[in-house]
């Protein structure tokens, strides 16, 4: 990992869970980081454990990536601070459960533009500074809900959805930018167990055996391998597991 040193990551989504354990990977590696996400309350929190932990340069960025207004904002914050940006992880994403009832407009509306269009237009907003990088990385985090014939699993339609949306914006983006020394990577996690760096779970998540469900631990090591890969090599991974994966198990689909 010694070629991540003292590079740049931006990490949307990096208050809590799936963000700020790949926030906390990154550190580990040697990433200086700006933790991006709708709470500062709780990005200084995981500001003050990686700060506590490694010895890295941690930014916070208020940023809510259903609310265009916020996306510019913390584009230009990131901009007077940073020259350059070497590696952008988009986990920033709002959750819908599937429900009987009737789906709220605003919950509609905020879980598409969070993983669609905010995330569009935030790393478009973010590409003059990749650009400046020796070794730039986009790196969306998806999700098996985004591929095709994925089970529905508790997910809602909207979610579903946008989550389809978002793989297709990663393809998109690995096709515009082909050419460019811009990867664009993505990453599509099962349903995960939400465990922290900091307890055992995370030690013990790489002996865990077969049928077991997949960790947070799983999913930033597979972004870990995606962006240390030689620079000729693009990456789409699929993380799947038997339980809570591509298809649902029997026990689940009974």
């Amino acid at each position: 990992m010694k070629q991540l040193n003292r590079t740049v990551a931006v990490v949307t989504g990096a208050g809590r869970g799936l963000g700020a354990a790949l926030a906390f990977a990154l550190a580990e590696a040697g990433c200086d980081l700006v933790l991006c996400g709708r709470s500062q309350s709780a990005l200084k929190d995981v500001a003050a454990t990686i700060a506590g932990n490694f010895e890295r340069r941690v930014q916070t960025v208020a940023l809510d990536l259903a609310d265009a207004k916020s996306v510019a904002t913390a584009i230009e914050s990131i901009k007077a601070e940073y020259g350059h940006v070497d590696i952008l992880v988009n986990n920033g994403a709002m959750w819908l459960e599937d429900s009987d009832e009737d789906h709220p407009e605003d919950a509609v509306f905020g879980v598409v533009n969070a993983a669609v269009t905010g995330t569009f237009l935030f790393t478009q907003g973010l590409l003059p500074l990749l650009g400046h990088s020796p070794r730039p990385d986009i790196v969306t985090i998806g999700s098996i809900s985004g591929l095709p014939n994925a089970a529905l699993h508790s997910v809602s339609v909207p979610f579903y959805a946008a989550k389809r949306a978002q793989a297709a914006l990663a393809d998109g983006l690995r096709q515009k930018l082909a050419g460019t020394p811009i990867r664009s990577i993505v990453v599509h996690p099962p349903y995960l167990e939400d465990i922290s760096p900091l307890d055992g779970a995370w030690e013990e998540a790489g002996s865990r055996e077969k049928g077991a469900a997949a960790t947070n631990r799983d999913i930033a090591e597979a972004v870990l391998f995606a962006v240390t890969r030689p620079r000729h090599v693009t990456l789409s991974i699929t993380v799947d597991a038997d339980e809570g994966g591509l298809y649902p198990s029997p026990a689940r689909s009974a």
